[in-house]
């Protein structure tokens, strides 16, 4: 059962999952996590010049947007289109086309090889949740996406918008909740997100010269079966995942106009205020101590962080705010580093990457969270 808890006058926070040291019996299992990324791969410097082009007027200075490509911490990025194609894009409705085209190419990818990796059918699939925030469509990308790939025809689908980059910690919260009312389900959360397509052409605020600076493009996929499933491929000794113990959701009041859109006629314009940041430094640490408080644990209990990358800024206080080693983040940072901010699909990048690289130790705990439009945070409670 999912209990609404009220916390104080600045927060409302959505809890799941009885406390103890052990994964309970409705636990999640996922079983896989695969992310897709378009082929048009850049190094940030070749794209300084090319997106100062798009969004600057020819005489401006560009010492700024130099700066803010240097400081991003992204050293390569992959774009839906290649770079010399977004001058073509003349309104909302062409960004929007290419997105719906990029992102099945992408969608089908992710969603194909998670299944192949989890050992399972297109036709196994009983849910799947579909985000993104960088495009619109109806009927839906996982509408169009379902004949394409196989998918059942009375599969159920939920089509997720303005999540934004919280959307693939909220999303696995959302899978875990149906699958502990479904235990025999298999469900799949899938990510697309093409945020170089919301890029504002002649825009040259420092929010949208942030987003040229930060964001890339790709998809990712997670598998998640309930805890009537059984044993399967995904289960064989050195490929089990995760379990989802327990999850929390919190909106941060009065803060809706940190993060978003302003949604125009020229499509998405971003929306970052610089008080992210103070946000996270103010309550995210409390609130997430207090989280793992009441499941028996600390901080220091936790062995894995797979943390959304907002940005160097938002990364550093996250750790001053958990106190947390240098290095603790730095899954964060790396995939920060080679794919840039992806939105939505960048956690599910971090938890590939932690599973297939750190292989933690069975029993060890790990927190997934991510913050997103609201202004919220997620928390995913997971163990090994």
């Amino acid at each position: 059962m999912r209990v609404p808890v009220i916390t104080g006058a600045d927060a409302f926070s959505v809890r799941t999952a009885p406390s103890g040291s052990a994964a309970p019996a409705t636990a999640t299992t996922v079983a896989a996590v695969r992310t897709a990324l378009p082929p048009h791969r850049y190094a940030q410097d070749d794209l300084t010049e090319p997106i100062g082009d798009l969004c600057l007027p020819p005489e401006a200075d560009r010492a700024v947007l130099r700066r803010l490509h240097a400081s991003a911490g992204v050293r390569t990025r992959h774009l839906a289109l290649p770079i010399e194609q977004y001058a073509e894009l003349g309104d909302f409705g062409q960004c929007n086309d290419a997105w719906m085209a990029a992102g099945l190419e992408l969608a089908e990818e992710a969603l194909t090889g998670a299944l192949e990796e989890a050992g399972l059918e297109p036709a196994d699939v009983d849910l799947l949740v579909c985000a993104s925030i960088t495009g619109i469509g109806a009927p839906s990308l996982d509408a169009r996406l379902a004949g394409r790939v196989g998918l059942r025809p009375d599969i159920k689908r939920l089509p997720v918008f303005g999540l934004g980059c919280v959307a693939g910690a909220a999303g696995l919260s959302r899978v875990h909740d149906y699958l502990r009312g479904h235990p025999h389900d298999t469900a799949v959360l899938l990510t697309v997100e093409l945020c170089s397509l919301t890029l504002q052409q002649g825009d040259d605020s420092p929010a949208n010269l942030v987003a040229g600076a930060l964001f890339g493009d790709g998809a990712a996929a997670l598998v998640a079966r309930g805890s009537g499933c059984g044993t399967g491929a995904a289960n064989r000794p050195g490929r089990a995942g995760p379990s989802v113990v327990a999850t929390c959701s919190r909106l941060y009041p009065d803060t809706e106009q940190l993060l978003g859109w302003d949604i125009g006629a020229s499509g998405f314009r971003v929306v970052i205020d610089a008080g992210v940041p103070g946000i996270v430094r103010d309550h995210f640490g409390r609130h997430l101590r207090a989280f793992l408080a009441e499941h028996g644990l600390t901080v220091d209990d936790i062995e894995t962080w797979m943390c959304h990358p907002g940005g160097p800024k938002v990364l550093s206080a996250v750790t001053d705010t958990l106190g947390l080693p240098d290095d603790a983040l730095d899954s964060a940072r790396r995939s920060l580093a080679t794919v840039g901010n992806m939105s939505s699909v960048s956690v599910l990048h971090i938890l590939q990457n932690t599973w297939q690289s750190l292989r933690p130790e069975p029993g060890a705990w790990g927190l997934l969270m991510a913050m997103g439009p609201g202004f919220c945070s997620e928390l995913v409670l997971l163990r090994w």
